[in-house]
């Protein structure tokens, strides 16, 4: 340093101060940190502008100047957020996503883009990083926003239905209604006693007469009013209809807290949504927009490939811990295009539709083993994380939100339909079996090794491959519409050779056992919809008397192991015939299994399939036969 260089003809100022050598040195220690302190000061303090102008140059000044509140407020929200620590950190994405979709149907992108204007937090920029952070981007206020307000033309789109909602009642077969007004009391005593012991609360405790809250849904509560909402509903079950509406209008709170991605939009949003559309009712509307804005954080990721988990206040997301390296899966990220789409139709809010149709170019981007879809997606690199592929739990309603979106756009959506035969030609070729007692499986894929199990929740794909055959060309219709009855052939097995007449969680076929859990932990029951779900469906496209015949087995079974004194739970093991019970009615069997079975004794005109696809959570969401989703108030 040059201050403390020894002059010629001098002796250095510490030696004249007689200072020994140790002295020295920690005087010149003490006189280094002083200057660094000082110039640190000069150009790091708030206030330090004036003085960085001896140093630096007019041109960096100004702009530091200019910088510093916009520095100072980021700062301030930074440091406000919670941070994820669970997340590897990445780039920063902005809620509206990086590449518009070339996919999203063209008329309406651009109705939209020139009609709408966004609901008040949409039109808040958001920005998040690698750690699911959102955080509100620094700026100008933006232009006031002078466009007419959208207006969703619900008139309009009743008009537009084919058939009415509830059918039109024509002479029916006595034990046909009387087997439906049987399902329809079930469903009001599990009504009835959620309402008793646990309104408000997710799920009823049927044994202890008390509620359940859970941790899929975070803050959210009334998991079983919503999902009950449009059953009630179809079912005309008006008094208890409208206690829940008024739940709905009064206590529905959107409270913060970490919550499954998945679960909410098939729950909360397609329920909400759905009875929207069946009522027209504005509240249902209102709130499902609203959660629906809660969720476009979770998908500010380097591919928009979102989380699965999200806190509904911060916005901050993650992945599953139990998921494999941080991935995101399938069945979750695949489970989001009809909901997404109703909430850009309904709010004119463009976001919701290209940020599913994004996923999209993401998966048609990646390279597909042997054509088909691995469970488990790394949403920084947008690709497969291992190579596990399944048509029950993981992957499951990612194929069935294929074939639905085309039909919901009323057979317009190409892409969704060409994605739909590659991955069922794909899955035909490499999982379906046959076992050795002639029963049609599709077994599980492991990096190439069979695992020859089929679990409960793959049961759905008898209808849906029955309603994908529908629409097949004629060469190929009669192939699929075989290949789905012998699928629900095989699911109805499963429930046939159980003790209690319902089906285990998971079913196997190896060491001479088919159709029948082989592990205790494969045993239980939990009043899971996707076998009466096909039976709907394989008897509205066949009308064949034997799955109406199935479906009403295991009602008698439901009322014979399930139904309690307070409600209906799930049992532990179906191959006793006195079985414990789970103590737990879940809200998926008020919105899934009764509504399936009640649909089952109803006439094809019942929320006919020419008008409505049901969610995975089986809400149904209207088929867009017009252009009536994207009006404008003149």
């Amino acid at each position: 340093m040059v201050l403390l260089r020894k002059l010629p003809g001098m002796p250095g100022w510490p030696t004249a101060l007689g200072l020994r050598l140790p002295q020295k040195f920690l005087f010149l220690l003490f006189l280094s940190g002083l200057l660094t302190l000082c110039f640190g000061a000069l150009f790091l303090l708030p206030d330090s502008s004036r003085f960085k102008r001896l140093f630096l140059p007019r041109r960096a000044t100004a702009s530091t100047s200019s910088s510093s509140s916009a520095s100072s407020s980021s700062s301030a929200a930074s440091s406000s957020s919670t941070r994820d620590t669970d997340l590897p950190r990445s780039p920063p994405a902005a809620a509206e996503p990086r590449h518009a979709s070339p996919a999203a149907p063209r008329r309406l992108r651009e109705k939209l883009r020139a009609a709408a204007r966004p609901a008040p937090r949409a039109r808040q920029q958001v920005q998040g990083g690698g750690d699911g952070r959102a955080e509100p981007a620094t700026g100008a206020a933006p232009a006031r926003d002078t466009r007419a307000p959208f207006r969703f033309d619900y008139e309009r789109f009743r008009r537009s239905l084919r058939h009415p909602v509830r059918g039109r009642r024509p002479g029916e077969d006595p034990e046909t209604r009387a087997r439906r007004m049987k399902i329809k009391e079930m469903m009001k005593f599990a009504w009835d006693n959620y309402k008793l012991y646990a309104l408000g609360k997710n799920e009823l405790r049927p044994l202890t007469k008390n509620g359940h809250i859970g941790n899929m849904f975070g803050g959210l509560r009334g998991a079983t009013v919503v999902d009950a909402l449009d059953t009630l509903y179809i079912m005309e079950l008006e008094e208890e209809f409208q206690e829940a509406k008024k739940w709905v209008e009064k206590s529905f709170d959107l409270n913060n807290g970490e919550a499954s991605l998945f679960e909410v939009n098939i729950r909360y949003v397609g329920g909400l949504l759905a009875t929207y559309y069946l009522t027209g009712e504005e509240v249902f509307k209102s709130k499902a927009l609203e959660l629906g804005e809660k969720l476009l954080p979770a998908f500010n990721t380097p591919t928009g490939i979102p989380r699965g988990v999200i806190n509904l206040g911060s916005g901050m997301s993650w992945s599953w811990g139990w998921a494999s390296a941080g991935s995101s899966i399938l069945a979750e990220f695949g489970t989001l295009h009809l909901e997404f789409l109703h909430l850009s139709e309904l709010s004119g809010n463009p976001v919701f539709a290209e940020k599913v149709m994004n996923i999209r170019k993401v998966l048609n981007r990646v390279e597909k083993p042997q054509g088909l879809y691995p469970n488990f997606l790394s949403p920084v690199t947008g690709n497969w994380v291992q190579h596990h592929v399944s048509i029950g739990g993981l992957g499951d309603s990612f194929y069935e939100y294929l074939i639905k979106s085309w039909l919901m756009s009323d057979k317009k959506d190409s892409e969704a339909k060409k994605m739909y035969d590659d991955a069922l030609e794909a899955i035909e070729k490499h999982l379906v079996k046959k076992s050795a007692g002639g029963l049609t499986y599709i077994a599980e894929w492991r990096g190439g090794v069979l695992d020859h199990k089929m679990g409960h929740l793959a049961c759905f794909s008898g209808g849906m491959i029955a309603l994908g055959a529908e629409h097949a060309g004629e060469e190929r219709k009669q192939h699929y519409m075989d290949l789905a009855a012998e699928i629900t052939s095989t699911c109805h097995e499963s429930y046939a050779r159980s003790d209690t007449k319902l089906g285990p969680e998971a079913f196997r076929f190896d060491a001479g056992t088919e159709a029948m859990a082989t592990r205790l932990s494969e045993r239980y029951y939990i009043l899971r919809p996707e076998v009466v779900e096909s039976y709907m469906y394989m008897w509205r496209l066949t009308h064949d008397p034997k799955y109406r015949q199935w479906g009403w087995e295991v009602v008698k079974a439901l009322e014979k192991h399930c139904r309690v004194e307070a409600g209906f739970s799930g049992i532990r093991d179906v191959y006793t015939t006195t079985p414990t019970h789970d103590n737990m009615q879940q809200s998926f069997f008020l919105a899934e299994t009764l509504k399936y079975l009640y649909l089952l004794f109803c006439e094809d005109d019942v929320l006919s399939l020419d008008d409505w696809v049901f969610n995975t959570e089986a809400h149904p969401l209207p088929v867009n036969h017009t252009n009536f989703k994207a009006s404008v108030q003149q």
